[in-house]
């Protein structure tokens, strides 16, 4: 939002196109001079000498000078944008799981040797420093961290796409565990402030709530909609870098900060009325206030709805407000000049806001608006699970956003007559396929709706998106088969690989050179490697630090101790029932059993893993953990067991202790119910790692196995047909009585075994799995999984041969990269032209 007293500054900037930075001093990338800036901010800006002795400072000192120099390629990159007047792509999530940034940061510079000798120099060690970035708290997991891999790989690309997104107060939650139950507490991440980041009042968008709307005719004779006597909240901007691997592009992540438009009714306060006065405040700073808010009550629902409107409606405007500055208001060609990526189905409100601002607030009439709309919009699925695609009753968006909704009932009328005109008379067809699902309370369909108002939809794995157009999508696959891609996850080697393991890292680059943290592939070349015993030593060393590391963590997190010759077996991902923590305990208890019966002949010591957060509500998925916990309790305590077996859960599961996660990994358990499992991304870094994976035919672990062959990965379990086919026959009952492992496990965890003193504590757990309807099959893949369990452990004691496969894993890794998924994202659906920076200096 442009004030009025900024027009002739605007004016100054805007009468020089083509601009160039050659008036501006370029910051010097050398060890003397990133440590000279360093020194002037933690002195001069920051006020700090000698006498200070909290890391804090010291930290916050480096990210403003690392900062600095982001911000000249930051610059230079939106000018080179500006003047292609190139086409772009906006890429709207509600989740950014970001992680942190400096070492991020230094790798995409290239300048991590020159300012770890520069803080050197000063008697500084910088890992003191990057271990004082909390994690941003902007995301809950795969979602999340998949949106941050690929604005890395957007900026590597050197694609013109920015995200938008919210800058959440507090992250989901912090998770602790307290007598083996999860417990939650606030994540204040941006209590100390965000060195990163930028805030752009100027650009502040207002969005509005509530209301009514009023039709009034104009002086050509048309009626004119006006939404009125709306409660509206500011929409303030904070722009955070996103820098290219070593090509000077700097991207942008916009996230948007709710305010109230007043700071406070002063009449009220004059009045003695203190809390009323800022009521309104309050009320508006809540938007952004939590990372997913319980949406078990009904004020929980109404905040969530508050937050995915107001985050498109913030990125629309802000979307049109640039198009105007450069184009004026002339949206002929505004749908060749843009895209939105709806990243699942939270963002999907987009279609109906866009609308609503090319008629209501442009003038544009329906057909145009409607072309323009279809023409920009993309949308993204992330699950199978139909639970898990987002309905609102109709009446939470009468009383939230009455305009939207009659634009949603305009466009599902407009719909269903062009479906009555395909298939007359199948009125089952029109109730299935309507965005309006009628009942008791009628509900908006979310993702019917972006099925309706898109040009591309996309899964996010070959199997995935096969099973979207055979079940949930169905009926849309029949009538729009066109619309329908796959675009196959990936994930970011700069972080994933390059960043978090330096020592693989520096083998590599030796091996194959440097060109890998750019061009996945060409990890390829390691594949002959695999048989070169002198390098297989050289793997299982770096291997064992990392280990090393990981024991540490481990240690320091959950006072146990792992010993890094033991496999180490790790499941690290959010709580559900669907990824099936749940088998992974159970074949821990039966480890256990073999172990206290004295089944110990040729025994491979293992350490297992296990970590995730579960929703606050999700009552099951917090019984998991309990379970996890008193499982662990009870085998890191008895004597028998000793080192033969270790069990722990990693309280506060989150991207930095990923990167320790995974580079210390031999097992990487990915072991969802075939079908459940959209992709997966977890699975991608552990093998790009170097990891095993012991997993489903289901979601990327499929293409995971196509690449690097089924001699190097652990199958097990239904496929996706297999487990549809069974549920209508599925006897949990006669599988246990047919499996006595099963039936043993089973047995401990019925008799109390590991609740003796809290009894029946488990009796849910164990009744899903003999229900014949649960719908994850546990009972049903048990076998197949310790037997793929139990080649896995045999496969570990041929230390040559797991050593070959770990590499192998790494070097087929390359088509999991999100550099080769934003290529076809850009190749199939966005349509951008790569754009290089201005030169600097």
């Amino acid at each position: 939002m442009r004030h009025n007293d900024d027009a002739p500054f605007a004016s100054f900037l805007h009468s020089r196109p083509n601009q160039k930075l050659t008036d501006i001093p370029v910051l010097g990338m050398s060890s003397t001079q990133v440590g000279k800036s360093f020194k002037h901010y933690f002195n001069n800006t920051l006020g700090r000498d000698r006498n200070c002795d909290k890391v804090h400072y010291p930290y916050v000192a480096l990210a403003m000078a690392i900062r600095d120099r982001l911000m000249e390629r930051w610059k230079s990159t939106q000018m080179a944008y500006d003047n292609a007047d190139c086409k772009r792509t906006s890429y709207l999530s509600m989740e950014f799981l970001m992680g942190r940034a400096l070492s991020n940061s230094l790798l995409n510079l290239g300048i991590t040797d020159a300012t770890t000798k520069g803080l050197y120099d000063l008697g500084i060690l910088w890992e003191e420093l990057a271990e004082n970035e909390p994690d941003a708290g902007l995301g809950n997991g795969g979602l999340g961290r998949l949106a941050a891999c690929f604005m890395d790989s957007c900026a590597t690309l050197q694609l013109p796409v920015k995200g938008f997104g919210i800058r959440y107060e507090y992250g989901m939650f912090r998770q602790t565990i307290v007598d083996g139950n999860q417990m939650e507490e606030p994540d204040h991440w941006l209590r100390d402030g965000y060195p990163w980041e930028l805030e752009r009042p100027e650009y502040t968008q207002r969005v509005q709530f509530g209301g009514h709307t009023e039709y009034r005719r104009g002086s050509d004779g048309s009626f004119k909609v006006f939404w009125v006597d709306t409660h509206d909240v500011l929409a303030v901007p904070y722009d955070t870098p996103i820098p290219g691997y070593r090509n000077g592009t700097v991207n942008t992540l916009r996230l948007w900060k709710s305010a109230a438009t007043d700071e406070f009714d002063l009449g009220e306060f004059n009045a003695g009325s203190y809390a009323e006065s800022v009521g309104a405040k309050n009320a508006a700073e809540n938007i952004t206030m939590v990372l997913y808010p319980n949406d078990s009550s009904e004020n929980g629902k109404e905040l969530r709805l508050r937050q995915q409107y107001f985050l498109a409606s913030a990125s629309l405007k802000d979307v049109i407000r640039d198009w105007c500055d450069r184009s004026g208001q002339l949206f002929d060609g505004f749908a060749a000049s843009n895209c939105f990526q709806l990243n699942d189905t939270h963002p999907t409100i987009a279609v109906a806001e866009l609308m609503r601002l090319l008629m209501d607030e442009y003038g544009l009439g329906w057909d145009k608006a409607w072309e323009i709309t279809q023409s920009t919009m993309a949308y993204t699925n992330h699950t199978l699970l139909p639970e898990a695609l987002e309905k609102w009753p109709v009446r939470l968006f009468q009383q939230l956003l009455p305009r939207l909704l009659e634009i949603i009932y305009e466009i599902n009328a407009r719909f269903l007559r062009q479906i009555s005109c395909y298939w007359p008379g199948d009125n089952d067809r029109l109730r299935r396929m309507s965005i309006i699902e009628e009942g008791g309370e009628p509900q908006i369909r979310m993702a019917y709706l972006a099925l309706v108002g898109s040009f591309s939809v996309n899964g996010v794995a070959q199997l995935h998106s096969n099973l979207l157009k055979e079940g949930l999508f169905r009926d849309f696959y029949e009538l729009w088969p066109e619309k329908f891609n796959n675009k196959t996850n990936g994930a970011t080697q700069r972080r994933w690989l390059a960043s978090c393991n330096p020592g693989l890292r520096g083998v590599i680059n030796k091996t194959i050179g440097e060109g890998w943290i750019s061009d996945l592939e060409q990890l390829r070349q390691l594949a002959p490697y695999a048989e070169d015993a002198k390098f297989r030593k050289i793997w299982r060393k770096v291997k064992q630090e990392n280990k090393q590391k990981l024991a540490q963590l481990v240690k320091q997190d959950c006072g146990i101790k792992f010993d890094a010759n033991a496999m180490f077996d790790v499941q690290v991902k959010r709580i559900h029932e669907y990824k099936r923590q749940l088998l992974n305990i159970l074949h821990v208890v039966h480890l256990y059993a073999r172990i206290k019966a004295g089944d110990t002949a040729e025994w491979i010591p293992r350490c297992v893993l296990i970590g995730g957060k579960a929703a606050p509500g999700y009552a099951m998925a917090k019984l998991i953990i309990k379970l996890i916990n008193n499982v662990a309790d009870v085998v890191n305590n008895d004597p028998d067991v000793g080192e033969l077996l270790k069990v722990a859960f990693l309280p506060n599961y989150r991207v930095s202790a990923m990167e320790v996660i995974c580079p210390g990994t031999d097992l990487s358990e990915q072991i969802s119910t075939a079908g459940k499992e959209a992709s997966g991304t977890g699975n991608m870094k552990f093998m790009m790692n170097g990891a095993l994976t012991i997993g489903t035919l289901d979601g990327a672990n499929i293409e995971i196995r196509e690449e690097v062959g089924d001699d190097h990965f652990f199958l097990f379990g239904m496929t996706a047909e297999e487990v549809m086919d069974r549920r209508t026959y599925y006897n949990p009952e006669a599988v246990i009585k047919g499996d006595p492992d099963l039936r043993q496990v089973m047995n401990l965890l019925e008799k109390g075994h590991f609740n003796q003193f809290f009894p029946r504590l488990f009796d849910s757990i164990t009744q899903s799995i003999r229900n014949p309807h649960d719908p994850w099959m546990v009972a049903a893949d048990f076998t197949s999984y310790i037997a793929a369990q139990n080649k896995a452990a045999k496969a570990y004691r041929d230390v040559e041969s797991w050593t070959r496969s770990s590499i192998l894993n790494t070097a087929m890794s390359g088509k999991f990269s999100t550099d080769r998924t934003m290529r076809e994202y850009n190749e199939d659906i966005w349509h951008l032209e790569p754009v290089v920076p201005l030169p600097l200096g």
